[in-house]
């Protein structure tokens, strides 16, 4: 009889253990696009209603085109923040993925980390090749109705590392003055950053935690990620002015090691960028 008990037990467990994984891995692979307007007093008016289309660690996923093809044309740029692709994912399907957002308006990119852990050669080729601009510790000046706003690239150290980052690239004193997004993929880079020349920094990296336990516990340990784990921030400059710079952490689109997902659902942005002061994001009514 208590044999039969333990069976039973055993058995129950083993059920809810193959029900959670299944709806993880399910949930690694959903589809979710998040629009917001993201509200910045700085901003040059021409640049009011500039969209982006933001996405991070793809990893080896294959990018919905029946839900991102509505938006040729309907987004100024997409901006890419790192691991396009993994050690083992089918070029084939990096040179698919980049083709695909190409031709949906310019693109700009920078490495991540398991970028560099693949044939890094071939892989920038592909990239390039497609035509986007891929941002190796480099600025881009993009322009709009006679305005100008500077987006700098971060590149992910080669060696891994927190420490490992190159200082950011020189701008001109006419540049300096320019409003500026920073695209990296670690958001941890800020931590190491004495101030912040930035009005806007979207990064990735952390999945949400990917799979994230009772009690908030998820893969990363550093307690920088205790704070900044996913979704909007306002993060001071740390030039004596008080200003603040807005920050987005992506969840990704992808996943890392595992395709699996516990509360911290996959996802792509539409960023819409605002005049404005009230509140760092909000819905876009646009879409």
């Amino acid at each position: 009889m208590v044999m039969e008990w333990i069976l039973a037990v055993i058995a129950v467990v083993f059920l809810l253990f193959v029900l959670a994984g299944t709806v993880m891995v399910a949930a690694a692979f959903k589809k979710n696009i998040i629009a917001e307007e993201i509200l910045l007093d700085s901003l040059p008016e021409p640049f009011d209603g500039y969209r982006i289309l933001f996405i991070t660690d793809i990893h080896r996923r294959r990018l919905p085109k029946d839900l991102l093809e509505p938006y040729k044309g309907r987004v100024d740029a997409v901006f890419l923040g790192g691991d396009m692709t993994e050690k083992g994912n089918k070029v084939e399907r990096l040179a698919d993925n980049m083709a695909f957002l190409a031709s949906l308006a310019p693109v700009y990119a920078v490495h991540g980390n398991h970028d560099y852990r693949t044939n890094i050669t071939l892989a920038d080729n592909i990239i390039r090749g497609s035509g986007a601009r891929l941002l190796v510790d480099e600025n881009a000046v993009i322009e709009r109705d006679g305005a100008t706003l500077l987006l700098t690239g971060v590149d992910f150290p080669k060696k891994g590392g927190k420490k490992a980052y190159a200082p950011l690239p020189p701008v001109s004193p006419q540049e300096a003055l320019l409003f500026r997004i920073i695209l990296v993929h670690d958001p941890l880079w800020l931590s190491q950053q004495k101030t912040l020349p930035a009005d806007l920094v979207l990064a990735g990296h952390t999945h949400g935690g990917q799979v994230v336990l009772p009690f908030g516990i998820s893969m990363h340990a550093d307690p920088f990620y205790k704070r900044y784990n996913a979704g909007h921030y306002n993060y001071a400059k740390g030039d004596g002015s008080g200003a603040q710079a807005k920050l987005l952490i992506s969840r990704g689109f992808g996943t890392a090691h595992l395709p699996v997902r516990w509360r911290s659902p996959s996802e792509m942005h539409v960023l819409t960028l605002r005049r404005g002061q009230d509140g760092s994001a909000r819905p876009d009514p646009w879409h």
